[in-house]
């Protein structure tokens, strides 16, 4: 599961991206509303923990544009205590300052089985399809016998549509023990599934920063890119 939080409380924000870590999931943080906006246009998030007080930009803009673009994304609103503590129409929820973490925490993984289950059941890129109800995948209408965290790593960067998936994303989003030696277990399954989906190669390692799922226009990457704890782009 992936969070987007962003509050401009250093102190909170940090407290809570802490917890969220703790729980195994995947966080990213922005203090300011523009910086959440560029997060959002370069990433998928399945929850967005939002602080409305935010200084310039109103937060009530950043919820605006998850509407306006459609996005899967779950909201968690932060808002204050007071009479002035109103949910934007629409979020997905609401919680008022000062709060337990443990209350946070719970909010999040419900909103994230909530965005989880609303994702289309078949994605498709560069002629591989995934039929995650089913549990298949083709190439080229050509099934594919998958392991269990092939068919996991396939759909992760299908569904992130072209962006950069790095190392450390893979391993929070699909083994389900983390392994000791991470980048290693990333590239042995890459490779195993790199040689069942064939030529011409659709998945591209990216230097320094992982791997995406190319558009089959050009041919994919090659090379492997050095570990990275960072985030997608």
């Amino acid at each position: 599961m992936r969070v987007l939080v962003v509050e401009d409380e250093e102190f909170l924000a940090d407290m809570i991206v802490s917890g969220l870590r703790r729980a195994e999931l995947t966080v990213d943080i922005a203090h300011n509303s523009r910086a959440a906006l560029d997060r959002l246009r370069r990433d998928a998030y399945d929850v967005l923990v939002l602080d409305r007080d935010l200084p310039g930009l109103h937060g009530d803009e950043v919820f605006r544009y998850v509407v306006e673009q459609g996005l899967p994304t779950r909201v968690l609103q932060l808002t204050g205590a007071g009479p002035d503590g109103r949910q934007e129409p629409g979020a997905d929820d609401r919680l008022a300052k000062p709060f337990a973490y443990e209350a946070l925490r719970d909010r999040v993984l419900a909103l994230g089985r909530r965005a989880r289950s609303n994702r289309p059941p078949v994605i498709e890129r560069a002629g591989v399809r995934v039929d995650t109800g089913r549990r298949l995948a083709l190439r080229d209408g050509r099934p594919l016998a998958l392991s269990r965290n092939e068919f996991g790593v396939l759909e992760v960067l299908l569904r992130a549509q072209g962006t950069v998936v790095s190392g450390d994303e893979l391993i929070e989003e699909v083994w389900e023990e983390h392994p000791s030696y991470r980048t290693n277990a990333v590239r042995v399954t890459l490779g195993t599934l790199r040689a069942k989906l064939g030529d011409p190669p659709v998945i591209e390692a990216v230097p320094g920063a992982g791997y995406r799922m190319g558009d089959g226009a050009e041919p994919g990457g090659g090379g492997e890119p050095e570990p990275t704890a960072g985030a997608r782009g």
